[in-house]
């Protein structure tokens, strides 16, 4: 992934499991002051979705997720010269709402697995799924302006433009799933959407809070704009071959839920005989009534055709070009070269991530 850029080399002596572990140790007390909140039972289904207890409301130490964004959010605060605590509220901010927006996926999606556990819709129903993904976004906007600032403010409008746009992404992605046809411009605008946005939040928001003016939290957005279609490239192809193992979903999980992810939308639009059959064969399935009942052969043929036609070496590619475009956008930032590096190597960590 390095260049001859020095800034570049020294991203490889980051340590990236430090760096997430700064952003998921400062911000979860704060995350879970958040939660307390919330009226019995929101705050223990909203408990069970982070990990913290079990099904039967015990103590655990679940899989809480990645935790890019929160480490984004204090990194944002240091590019802007300001100490990472300043970040925090942004920190818990963007993960509230990233949280709203899976508790709603998993339900619209009807994914019965996140993280290696049940989902909050199979354990406690889809309305406590509904109701808590709602309450944790308006818990999001309250984290901020409860700081009372001018940067509050501000930082509060990025957040909710942020949101908008992913329900407006995970708005096509459903439409798309009934479409034959999607172009692969069209799958790259509903990806932007709903990953892009909410990592370019989690990139300036840090940053606005910390008072940096507009075109700092724009060019900083950039960057975790194009991180976040990276990150979902390779998500995509996780999405189809992933080992469940590291994944915590099923075998093809995207290929079964009929989804026009990066490789299907490449392999359609390659053209060649693979690309034609593959076409055909979603054809059939969009009108297919025991769709379910799919063997796994099945599935690993409709894999074996998008790698065929080229949409997983495609994908593989559109995800290095947008880790390059997200790195060349940090050089419009002035800020510390060791927050310069710790940024470029999270964005390498993406690109080649296993889960």
């Amino acid at each position: 992934m390095h260049s001859a850029n020095p800034a570049e080399d020294t991203a490889a002596g980051v340590d990236i499991a430090a760096l997430l572990e700064r952003g998921r140790t400062m911000s979860t007390p704060v995350l879970r002051a958040a939660v307390d909140r919330l009226a019995p039972p929101m705050n223990t289904v909203a408990a069970y979705h982070f990990g913290w207890i079990d099904a039967q409301g015990r103590p655990a130490d679940g899989d809480g997720g990645k935790a890019v964004r929160p480490a984004l959010a204090l990194l944002s605060a240091e590019a802007a010269g300001a100490v990472p605590e300043v970040g925090v509220p942004g920190a818990v901010a963007v993960e509230l709402v990233h949280n709203f927006s899976l508790l709603h996926d998993d339900l619209m999606d009807g994914d019965e697995q996140r993280r290696h556990r049940d989902t909050v819709w199979k354990v406690h129903g889809p309305a406590q799924a509904i109701l808590v993904g709602d309450a944790l976004f308006a818990l999001a906007n309250e984290i901020l302006l409860e700081l009372g600032s001018v940067e509050a403010g501000r930082a509060t409008r990025r957040l909710t433009t942020a949101t908008r746009k992913l329900i407006d992404g995970q708005a096509q992605d459903i439409s798309y799933e009934h479409r034959e046809r999607v172009s692969v411009e069209e799958c790259l605008e509903m990806e932007g959407n709903k990953t892009g946005a909410l990592l370019a939040c989690a990139v300036s928001i840090g940053a606005v809070l910390g008072g940096a003016d507009d075109r700092t939290a724009d060019t900083l957005e950039a960057y975790g704009y194009h991180l976040g279609l990276a990150f979902q490239a390779v998500d995509d192809l996780l999405g189809i071959w992933g080992d469940p193992v590291s994944t915590g979903k099923q075998t093809w999980s995207d290929l079964r839920q009929r989804k026009k992810s990066l490789p299907v939308v490449a392999a359609l639009a390659a053209g060649g005989p693979a690309s034609q059959r593959l076409g055909e064969l979603l054809a059939a399935d969009a009108k297919s009534n025991d769709f379910d009942s799919f063997s796994e052969k099945e599935f690993a043929t409709r894999a074996a055709l998008i790698e065929e036609a080229g949409g997983r070496e495609w994908t593989s590619q559109e995800a290095r070009r947008q880790h390059t475009v997200a790195i060349e956008a940090l050089s419009g930032v002035d800020m510390p070269e060791q927050v310069r590096a710790q940024l470029i190597a999270l964005a390498d960590f993406v690109v080649v991530r296993k889960r």
